[in-house]
């Protein structure tokens, strides 16, 4: 029998957020429980510092730069999946799944052709753009917009994802819940925020954070009490995740900082903060339970390893950067995984800037040009009325060229993450070789990804 598929993705979640994942002072139960009863990957990379280009390496299998989602900027059309490239959901809809999203998309927000329902989706609720407001929200249900009811958005999504599976708890379903918490804004119900503030350990902003990710926490338990309601358990996968690492910067750093783990970095970082992420898989039929993942799986592995347990080969011609890690999962001997790559700048990408190549222990990572992360404030200011208004917002404004004048990149550095994991100690002096080495399969795999992107013509 074909197993459900179920995969929840948080927004900026970072392993100081999970119990299961070594920090006492959260809430997460559900979660928790759920690394108890399946797994823990301790390994687990996101497919980019930054939501939109990660969730498309989760979709299609490939880097993002080669599907054409290399940034945030919906109104540029930065965010999408290109027409030609083909979705998981695309898969096993083919395969006779039904197939839903319940929460953020962002990965084309602008533009019907670009619509999740035309990727692979029969089902959708929740929004296109990147970010949306937790009590005043706009959504969509199937093409048709709704106003706040006063439902907490959190909430409603989960509402949603559980109708779902009362939906479809007769048929193999593939049911994808993109929450956007804890994504800003910081807004959350004042019960699941007041266990924190009482502490007087945290700021506001973070203890509304946890109180989010809580609240979240109780979504999840509710999906998989649903499971449990209907016998679907033994045979359902399920995969939390988040989609990059926790916001710091920007106009709240001094007051959103909390704990990420060991780690350096954090969102928009290729540092290991910004893309290392807390994953969880449960799946009593195909998975062994109680134990903790220790092999590398990247966000482009989920597609080819999902397929696979589904019993389903991933098509030639679509030519994935993803590998099949059941094996992985399954705690077999498998070879040494492949190369693996990140880049993100604003706009258009830009080479030997915020970049990493990680091969065995090792990280290469090229340090971010300042002027290269800064968002224009226009787009800022246009990006506000598609969060607020989407159905008035039609066409994009640009595209990925803007003017901007780059500092010179700065030297590599080198990194042995099984001796070093908080990147502490840059050992490219002592290792010019390897860092040379790294350069070139970076660069090559920059120009390769690079050539992809340039012939899409969506």
């Amino acid at each position: 029998m074909k197993p459900n598929v179920v995969v929840i993705v948080a927004d900026d979640l970072g392993y100081g957020d999970l119990g299961c994942f070594g920090n006492p002072a959260v809430r997460t139960p559900r979660i928790d429980a759920l690394a108890k009863e399946g797994l823990r990957l301790t390994q687990h990379y996101s497919g980019s510092p930054m939501c939109a280009p990660s969730r498309a390496a989760l979709l299609t299998g490939k880097y993002p730069h080669r599907v054409g989602a290399i940034d945030v900027v919906e109104g540029r059309g930065l965010d999408r999946i290109a027409l030609r490239e083909t979705t998981l959901a695309d898969l096993l809809k083919a395969n006779r799944y039904a197939t839903g999203i319940f929460g953020k998309w962002h990965n084309g927000a602008i533009d019907p052709r670009f619509h999740p329902r035309r990727r692979g989706f029969a089902e959708f609720t929740g929004f296109r753009g990147g970010i949306c407001n937790y009590w005043d929200w706009v959504i969509e249900r199937n093409g048709v917009y709704h106003r706040s009811d006063g439902t907490y958005l959190t909430d409603l999504l989960t509402d949603e994802a559980v109708g779902f599976v009362e939906r479809h708890r007769r048929e193999p379903f593939f049911l994808y819940v993109p929450y956007n918490a804890p994504h800003t804004p910081l807004e959350c119900p004042d019960e699941d925020v007041k266990p924190f503030a009482e502490t007087g350990k945290f700021t506001k902003a973070v203890s509304t954070i946890y109180g989010m990710n809580a609240r979240l926490d109780k979504g999840v338990g509710r999906i998989v009490e649903a499971l449990d309601r209907h016998g679907l358990a033994e045979n359902t996968i399920v995969v939390f995740t988040s989609d990059n690492g926790p916001m710091f910067a920007g106009h709240g750093q001094r007051c959103t900082r909390r704990a990420n783990g060991r780690f350096n970095g954090s969102k928009g970082s290729v540092l290991e903060g910004g893309i290392r992420v807390p994953a969880v898989v449960r799946w009593p039929a195909g998975l062994p339970r109680g134990r903790e993942v220790g092999g590398l799986v990247h966000f482009a592995d989920w597609l080819p390893t999902l397929l696979a347990a589904a019993g389903l080969k991933v098509p030639a011609k679509l030519g994935i950067d993803g590998r099949d890690a059941l094996p992985v999962l399954r705690g077999k001997q498998t070879p040494a995984p492949p190369p693996r790559f990140w880049q993100w700048n604003r706009y258009e990408p830009v080479p030997r800037c915020n970049a990493a190549m990680r091969q065995g222990p090792w990280k290469l990572v090229y340090p971010a040009i300042p002027e290269a992360l800064r968002k224009l404030r226009e787009d800022n200011v246009r990006s506000r009325k598609l969060w607020s208004h989407p159905e008035e917002v039609t066409k994009l404004w640009g595209g990925a060229h803007v003017e901007r004048t780059l500092s010179p990149p700065r030297p590599a550095l080198l990194y042995n993450l099984d001796a070093d994991p908080c990147e502490q100690h840059d050992l490219a002096a002592a290792q010019p070789d390897r860092v040379r080495r790294m350069q070139r399969a970076l660069e090559t795999w920059f120009d390769s990804a690079l050539a992809d992107r340039a012939s899409i013509h969506d």
